[in-house]
């Protein structure tokens, strides 16, 4: 019997202008606190959390659940405090000391290109479980081994690469996307996406809209929850 794969809900955060970051150097804040809060709360109901490589150099996330009450709740029905931590590489060339590797206990994947493969076991072998993926990096291959591990809920946080992937394939069930109230205004930024043809888009003469499930402001930003599949609840 098949499992069914992962339900897939990718999170972002972007300027109006669509820009998830700038070109400081420093980390950009594009949301407030009322919104990590959101984030933590779908984090804390979700198995696992993925991020691409570039998101670990870039932006050195640890990905954890933050709040006490939601990291109790999870022990409390037999899970880790912390959803499964996922990466993905087509190089392997990460840092173990990143703290993706060394915050929280919980388990930590990474799903490697069979290029990068021997390199990437050999770099972060004792700290992490690392996965052949397929050349070139296969979707399909790495959630169906996430529903063979239990993975029910995914949540994907980038960065553009990543979510390109997910997007241009079909395989994201609802995405979050929150507006932060600025532009960054420079196309050396990385963007929320970059090209690509995605399944919501021109065809022939007609469009294809993903449907807009809610909008919900939450003080100076909006969060804009997309249907990308008929598994996602209205």
């Amino acid at each position: 019997m098949v499992s069914e794969r992962p339900y897939v809900l990718l999170s972002c955060a972007a300027s109006i202008d669509g820009y998830i970051d700038d070109m400081s150097g420093s980390r950009l804040l594009l949301s407030n606190e009322a919104d990590f809060d959101r984030v933590d709360d779908v984090r804390a109901g979700c198995d696992a959390i993925l991020v691409g490589a570039n998101t670990i150099r870039r932006d050195d996330p640890r990905l954890l659940v933050r709040s006490a009450t939601r990291r109790a709740a999870r022990v409390a029905r037999g899970l880790s405090p912390t959803p499964i931590k996922v990466t993905v590489t087509g190089r392997g060339d990460l840092d173990p000391a990143a703290r993706f590797f060394t915050a929280g206990d919980t388990e930590k994947i990474v799903y490697a290109a069979s290029p990068a493969l021997d390199r990437t076991r050999e770099l972060l072998g004792a700290i992490a479980e690392v996965v052949d993926a397929g050349d070139p990096l296969d979707l399909l291959h790495i959630l169906d081994d996430l529903s063979g591990r239990g993975v029910g809920r995914l949540m994907v946080e980038g960065g553009g690469a990543t979510h390109t992937r997910f997007l241009t394939a079909g395989l994201a069930d609802e995405l979050h996307l929150v507006i932060a109230p600025f532009f960054v205004g420079d196309r050396r930024a990385p963007r929320f996406v970059g090209d690509g043809v995605f399944p919501w888009g021109p065809a022939a003469d007609t469009v294809h809209r993903a449907r807009l499930a809610g909008v919900t402001k939450i003080d100076d930003v909006v969060l804009l929850r997309y249907a990308l599949s008929e598994r996602c609840p209205s």
